[in-house]
């Protein structure tokens, strides 16, 4: 389906008016609709958006390369990405290596309710030491994390999009975490060589004492009162993995209270640079549900690293095998820790929500 609206935002000084066609929803196309109509007002002491006369009708064809190829002055032209919903605002920023907003215009289009809504604003930027692309993130408070395992996938098919490519694809991105592969595959999903698991303490990092190799399996971490067994691990950016508290038998991870945790463990001191958070239940040993909470978003609906990070923990503390399905909130991906090469491989959906234009 196609959505076209109407949209005049005004600001302090001055007040323009445009048209933004948004893209079908590739995921429920099939869905049909005859008419919608309705009037709609946002007000904030910054801007207000009126739409009239809205409609949703039969799919329409529109390019959404000239859409993308759009460069009008003082405007950001974007695509909305998911990966399990966790979502992102993805950025054509292939003509810079400075990113085209700042983290504070990056919290306020990231705000779901004044803004256009997500979890984080990806940036494609210029390859440097040798790799096709560049690709840089800011959350959705700001902080820029080094990578993102959802937001990569999202942003392969993006490159994808952009450079018009079909069927089977892959290209070397650089990340804050290193060098990161994504495949595009045949059916759409996107498949990720996320390289090494990061194990040393100090690399994770984490102030935890090493307890088998230098790395901290099956530790002991006391969360105001409650001791938790966690292990750590670097996916390029650090988590902290936990299957329940100290004793407790097989965690029920939609019985916590994430909101109340997970920013405990968050900003716990045994964690100098802040972590991301899984909490896991395991139903068999290829088979496992997680729920996060992550560093500088909160509780997202997936977090791809984060499965990378639980199948890891699982292994190393002999709860699975090397190749699982990991449920996530917003769906299941498949990750396997290949032993030959010491490489974590994340196969999971990345879908285009819609795309949009907004003032800077």
């Amino acid at each position: 389906m196609a959505i076209a609206a109407a949209i005049s935002l005004s600001l302090p000084q001055q007040t323009r008016r445009f048209s933004v066609t948004i893209a079908p929803f590739r995921s429920i196309s099939s869905l049909r609709f005859d008419s919608l109509r309705s009037n709609l007002s946002l007000k904030t002491p910054n801007f207000r958006v009126s739409a009239s006369s809205m409609s949703i009708g039969t799919p329409e064809k529109i390019s959404t390369t000239s859409f993308l190829d759009r460069r009008e002055s003082g405007f950001l032209h974007f695509v909305k990405y998911h990966g399990l919903g966790n979502d992102f605002i993805l950025v054509d920023n292939r003509d810079s290596t400075e990113s085209r907003i700042t983290p504070a215009q990056a919290v306020k289009l990231c705000d779901r309710n004044f803004g256009v809504g997500a979890d984080g604003v990806i940036f494609a930027m210029p390859g440097i030491n040798g790799t096709d692309y560049t690709m840089r993130i800011f959350n959705s408070d700001g902080s820029e994390p080094e990578m993102c395992g959802n937001g990569v996938r999202c942003f392969a098919r993006f490159i994808a999009e952009l450079e018009s490519l079909q069927g089977k694809h892959s290209f070397t991105v650089h990340t804050g975490a290193g060098l990161i592969v994504p495949e595009i595959q045949d059916d759409g999903k996107v498949k990720v060589d996320m390289g090494e698991p990061i194990l040393k303490a100090s690399d994770v990092p984490t102030k935890l004492p090493a307890n088998k190799d230098q790395s901290v399996v099956k530790s002991d971490l006391n969360v105001d009162g409650v001791i938790w067994n966690v292990t750590c691990v670097s996916m390029g950016n650090p988590h902290c993995v936990t299957f329940g508290t100290k004793g407790s038998q097989n965690l029920t991870v939609d019985e916590l209270n994430l909101a109340a945790i997970g920013p405990k463990f968050e900003h716990h001191e045994m964690f100098s640079a802040r972590t991301n958070t899984e909490f896991v239940e395991v139903f068999s040993r290829s088979h496992m549900k997680m729920r996060v909470w992550e560093r500088g978003a909160g509780a997202t609906l997936a977090c791809g690293t984060g499965a990378c990070a639980v199948v890891v923990a699982a292994v190393l503390e002999g709860r699975a095998g090397r190749s699982c399905t990991v449920d996530l909130p917003g769906g299941p991906l498949e990750i396997e820790w290949r032993e030959e090469d010491n490489h974590v491989y994340m196969t999971g959906p990345a879908e285009v929500v819609f795309y949009g234009a907004v003032p800077l």
